[in-house]
This record gives C-alpha cells, sequence and structure tokens, in this order.
C-alpha cells in the first residue's frame, strides 16, 4: 500500500493545469482555464479549471474534481491506480506501507499469479498470430466469424496447440513457477504428475480485469468438433484472483466508452461483445451465462446507471433477460430491455447491420421493464390466477426500487397499463416492502391477504424524513455547501457544556447538533458523511473543509465538493484585499462571522421547513384516503396541527407570515 506521506507529495505535485491539460485543450480565462468538456460532447466550452483551489468542473454536465478524480474518471482508474499515474507523471518514488510477513505472502502469490497469466496470454496471442497452425487454424476460425485482425489484437485473442504438454513445458523452461501454474489453472495435473494445459487445441479469449490485468480465460473448440464435445467452453478456475461472478468480459475495452455515453449493454457471450464493439458499439459487456451478480453490478455503477440488457427473443434470451432484472433496480440501475428479432443473437445481428443501424434500432426497440414484463407475462393472457401471478410479479420488481419517487411513477405507469386500481397496487407493493423487512415475502408471493400500511404511533412529526434514495433538495445543497465552504469557522465561542467546559462551536459542528436535537440528518449518504467528517475535525488546529474536501481520497466526495465549490453564487460575504488596520480587520472579521453563523441559522430552518412542508402533504393525501375512518382521522387531524404549529414557528423565525 502506498503511505500517507507518499500520498500527500503525490496531491501537491500535482498541478490541475498540468495535469488535465493532458487531455484538454484549455484557454486562459481570467484567473481559470476553460476548455471542451472530456466527459459529455459540447460545442461551447463549460469545463472550468481553477489552479487556485487545485480543481475542475464542468458546469454542463456537473463532472469534475480534484487531480487524482480528474484522472480517475477519465482514464476509468482506481484511487490507488490514479495515485500511481500521477506519481509516475511527477517522477515520484511510491514507498510502499510496510506490510505484515501474511500481507507480503499474499500479496506475493498474487502477483506472481497475475505474471503468469500475463505470460500466458502473450505465449497464446503469439501462436495466433505466428505460428503455421495458429494462422491455419486459429485466425481462420475467428475470421470465418467476421472478426477483423485489428479487433482481435484489440481483444488480444489466442490459439492454443493440440500438444497438452507444450505449454508446461515452455513455461517452465521461461522460469515459471509450477506451483502459479497451478494455482491459475493454466494447468493441472495427471496421474503421472505431468503439467496438463487446459486449453490445449482450442481458440482462447483472455478475460482482462476492469485494471487492465489478466484474470483468466475462456477457451473454444473449433466449430469443426464442437459434435460430441462435453465441454464447449473451457473457463478458468476460481482462484485469488478470479472470480467469474466478480468479472465482466470486455471491460477494460469498453470502460471508458461506457463513461463517455453514460451507458453500458450487456449481452450473455464473448462473440457478441467483439461483433458489437467491432460494428462501432464499444461501450458492451457480456456476464457470459453466469446469472448476474452484486459484484458485477457494482462494478459497473462506477461508470454509469443506465444499462440495457440485449438479447435474442428466444425463450432463453428472455429467461436471460428475466434474471437479473430485480437485483439491477434495487441497486439504483436505470434498466432497459431488448430482444432482437427473428432469434437473432447480439453477434448475428451486428454482422449483418451497421452501428448507426443497430444504435437505431435500439432507440426505437428498447422497453422500460415494466414495459418489458407487462407485455410478457400479460399479453394475451386471460386466466385470472396467472394475470394475478403475473401482476404480482412485477409489483415485486417495482417494490426493490429505493428511490421513492421513481417507484410511484412505475407504479402509475403500471396501473395505467394494466388498467387496475393504482391504490390496489400500491398496497400490494407497500406488502412486499413490509415482507422483506420481515423476512416473509414467502407469504405474499402466495397471495396472502394484504391491505393498507398501518398508520405509526403518534410521534414527533418532525422525526418523519424523506428516504435516502430522494434526491437533495437546494436548501441541503445549500447547506452543505456552507460545510464545505466554511465548516472549520468558529461562529459562537466559550459555549458551556452539562459538565461546565467552555467550547468554540464551528459551522459543521453547529449544523450537525441542531439537526441532532429533531434527530434530522440529510437523505443523501455522501452529504451525511461529509458533515459527519467535517464536525469531527473541525476542532483540530489548521483544518481547512474545503481543501480537505476537494482532496478526500473518496472520488464521490471529492467530485461532489467540487461541484459545490464552484457554484456561482457565494454564502457570505467575500474578504477584502485591501490592507486594514487592527481595529477594522476586527470588526471585519466579526462581521463576517455573524454573517455565516445568520446564514447558517437561516438555512437550518428552511431545511426544517421543507421537511414540514413535505410532511404536510402527505398528510393531506392521508386525510383524503381516510374518510369514513373516524379514528385514523382524528389521529391525522391532531398531527396536522401539530405541524402546523411548527410551521408558523419557523416562519416567524424567517420573517414571513404566519401561515394559517
Amino acid at each position: 500500500m502506498i503511505d500517507r506521506l507518499t500520498v500527500e507529495r503525490i496531491k501537491e505535485a500535482a498541478n490541475i493545469v498540468d495535469v488535465v491539460s493532458e487531455f484538454v485543450t484549455l484557454k486562459k480565462s481570467g484567473a481559470n482555464y476553460k476548455g471542451l468538456c472530456p466527459f459529455h460532447n459540447e460545442k461551447t466550452p463549460s469545463f472550468i479549471v481553477s489552479p487556485a483551489r487545485g480543481t475542475c468542473h464542468c458546469f454542463g454536465c456537473g463532472k469534475g474534481g480534484n487531480a487524482v478524480t480528474f484522472i480517475m474518471e477519465h482514464e476509468q482508474m482506481t484511487y490507488v491506480e490514479a495515485l500511481r499515474w500521477l506519481a509516475n507523471k511527477y517522477h515520484i518514488e511510491i514507498k510502499e506501507r510496510e506490510l505484515t510477513s501474511q500481507e507480503k505472502e499474499e500479496q506475493s502469490k498474487r502477483e506472481s499469479m497475475y505474471i503468469v497469466n500475463e505470460w500466458a496470454g502473450h505465449y497464446f496471442e503469439d501462436l495466433l498470430h505466428n505460428h503455421a497452425d495458429g494462422v491455419a487454424i486459429g485466425m481462420q476460425y475467428f475470421r470465418s466469424r467476421g472478426f477483423r485482425d485489428d479487433v482481435i489484437r484489440d481483444f488480444h485473442l489466442g490459439f492454443d496447440l493440440t500438444d497438452r504438454l507444450a505449454l508446461g513445458r515452455a513455461a517452465l523452461q521461461k522460469g515459471y513457477k509450477e506451483e502459479f501454474l497451478l494455482s491459475t489453472g493454466i494447468c493441472y495435473k495427471n496421474d503421472r504428475g505431468e503439467l496438463i494445459d487446459r486449453y490445449a487445441g482450442r481458440v482462447v479469449f483472455p478475460w482482462i480485469g476492469v485494471s487492465g490485468k489478466v484474470v483468466g480465460f475462456t477457451a473454444r473448440v473449433l466449430d469443426q468438433r464442437t459434435k460430441g464435445v462435453n465441454q464447449k467452453y473451457v473457463n478458468s478456475p476460481d482462484s485469488d484472483i478470479y472470480h467469474k461472478d466478480h468479472e465482466l468480459y470486455g471491460i477494460w475495452q469498453a470502460k471508458k466508452t461506457i463513461a463517455k455515453e453514460d451507458c453500458v449493454f450487456m449481452v450473455e457471450g464473448q462473440a457478441d461483445v467483439i461483433s458489437m464493439y467491432q460494428c462501432g458499439i464499444k461501450n458492451v459487456v457480456a456476464n457470459s451465462g453466469t446469472a448476474l451478480s452484486i459484484h458485477q453490478i457494482h462494478m459497473l455503477h462506477r461508470f454509469t446507471s443506465n444499462i440495457t440488457l440485449i438479447y435474442d427473443g428466444d425463450a432463453a434470451g428472455i429467461h436471460a433477460a428475466l434474471r437479473g432484472t430485480d437485483m439491477l433496480l434495487s441497486e439504483g440501475m436505470n434498466l432497459k430491455v431488448l430482444l432482437l428479432p427473428d432469434g437473432q443473437d447480439p453477434d448475428e445481428f451486428a454482422r449483418s447491420h451497421g452501428a448507426d443501424e443497430f444504435k437505431q434500432f435500439i432507440a426505437d426497440h428498447q422497453m422500460d421493464f415494466i414495459q418489458f414484463k407487462t407485455q410478457l407475462l400479460l399479453r394475451g393472457e386471460t386466466d385470472p390466477t396467472k394475470r394475478a401471478a403475473a401482476v404480482s410479479s412485477i409489483v415485486e420488481s417495482i417494490s426493490v426500487i429505493q428511490n421513492q419517487i421513481l417507484r410511484d411513477t412505475y407504479i402509475h405507469d403500471c396501473a395505467q397499463r394494466i388498467g387496475m386500481s393504482e391504490t390496489t397496487l400500491i398496497n400490494q407493493m407497500n406488502a412486499f416492502i413490509r415482507a422483506r423487512r420481515t423476512g416473509s415475502t414467502a407469504q405474499v408471493q402466495q397471495g396472502a391477504p394484504v391491505g393498507p400500511r398501518p398508520e405509526p404511533v403518534r410521534q414527533n412529526v418532525m422525526m418523519q424524513v424523506p428516504t435516502a434514495g430522494q434526491q437533495a433538495t437546494k436548501v441541503e445543497q445549500m447547506l452543505l455547501q456552507l460545510v464545505i465552504r466554511h465548516g472549520g469557522h468558529v461562529i459562537l465561542e466559550n459555549v458551556e457544556d452539562d459538565a461546565g467546559q467552555l467550547h468554540n462551536i464551528t459551522v459543521a459542528q453547529f449544523v450537525k447538533l441542531n439537526l441532532e436535537q429533531d434527530e434530522l440528518n440529510f437523505n443523501n449518504e455522501v452529504y451525511r458523511r461529509i458533515l459527519d467528517e467535517a464536525a469531527a475535525h473541525s476542532g483540530e488546529e489548521g483544518f481547512d473543509a474545503e481543501t480537505y474536501f476537494l482532496h478526500h481520497e473518496d472520488f464521490n466526495v471529492s467530485q461532489l465538493a467540487a461541484r459545490l465549490v464552484s457554484e456561482e453564487y457565494r454564502l457570505v460575504p467575500q474578504k477584502v484585499d485591501e490592507p486594514l488596520n487592527d481595529e477594522a480587520e476586527r470588526q471585519r472579521k466579526a462581521n463576517e462571522t455573524d454573517a455565516l453563523r445568520n446564514q447558517t441559522n437561516h438555512l437550518l430552518l428552511d431545511f426544517r421547513m421543507d421537511i414540514v412542508e413535505g410532511r404536510l402533504k402527505q398528510l393531506q393525501a392521508q386525510l383524503a384516503q381516510a374518510v369514513g375512518d373516524n379514528e385514523k382521522l382524528a389521529r391525522l387531524m391532531a398531527d396536522y396541527r401539530d405541524l402546523q404549529v411548527i410551521r408558523n414557528s419557523i416562519a416567524k423565525q424567517l420573517g414571513n407570515n404566519i401561515i394559517l
């Protein structure tokens, strides 16, 4: 691991203008620099680089950050990889943290496995291009599939000789240890103790991980040999560096385009990926027949939230499309499905259509998952029991979505499509949500009677805040911006605690303590983390919140900080540049602190007002639905009156008229 001191040296050395200039043509614009954004297509420059802050920000798409996060985003690297890239650029020697003996052994083993895999990949690729059998058999097979030579090289495709002992001999002669040939699964031993090549006589598809390292292989028998062969494909076995359900074929080649297009296409096989890539659609990956896993979804989520599943329209393709939908939805992915016509798979379709034609077909025929499941499960179905089961399946898929607004939108759309009461669907959806929380979804799926979700016991109505899946409000953004810009600034001095101790209270601490009084918090997890860290560190000598968060090691934190500090408006008066005498300087600082304290109080009141007004709207809707239930009406009206009192109190503090 890179030691902390070296990380700081890298960050200090990295000049944001210098780094961004390697990828973007920049022109001076006042104190800053401006250029065309590298993350989206634009004709008018909106990408601003600030050498004073050490940040960049696009006012068009919102992307940006510091030098490290810019490299992470642009080159699709991890945090550590970006640090190494910058260290290499500025000729900084990486000093690794001293590892324990066990860590050194594990790291050495993993690195040795990667090295052996890298050698094997070159071995197979060299045979394909330079060995007589590779050219005559392997290359002929790939060309018969329609793969161009340049694409064959882009994916580092290879060929393995039929001699099952040749690879082991070659590896040992090169000095590679038998231990790692076995642990990677490239070879195994027979009864006589000989090293047997697992992929002999096959064409080879290397799996290149998101960091660019070869993690495993898939090898396929040639077409003329598939008849009667039990295993058409042979894959690397699970190892310390390869788990098939953790990897996606083509991710290394696709990741930059996925991020640029903000969309990924998911197909089943390697040939599908290669043909679509050759067709001109490069943001495509495959899970190669395995059930989609949470690890694969998290990998994709680094680059985009938008995914389209593309499969052939036969029964197997439909089944594959259905397998991962709920998991994708529950992880916050925006999901569409495309089934290709006439039983064609993406490989066949790509070879018979150009890129523009294929893209247009996708745009015209991809469906959101509600439309897909509705057409699939309800089309032509007249049996009431089967229709009920189909509707239940659709609603269950909607129920896993974390974003409440998106759930409500899908429920409304579903009700219109199938001609059912929206209230009935909402009740069923709530039943699924409750059942998952209690681990009893089977009862819902088996058709147990469900009803409206019971109202909670009457509590402090201010505690009912929106869910974490909702978007941050403008007030929340302004409040967090205040914390990032001025979190370490003291706005209250000598405040006495319960033990009689005196403390200075910073902006971040004041915001956190104020919200905790009513058990409130930000909706967004990253917002909450920033507030917690700012409050924890703001008492430290020399702590500067803006610098701390702009150069935070968490990509999401630093990117958000860069966006918020790049906003054009400021919350408090700026410092004057002209020199002041001591008394004038003291007064200026006092005025700035007063303005900052007043702004903080005002935003906290605005935040509470947002919550109260949101809850009042919810109660109004519940009151309209509770007609005829006198007990429920009385409880809701009591809550409503309490909230009106709170709202009027906040309005008065904000200087507004009292609302009746």
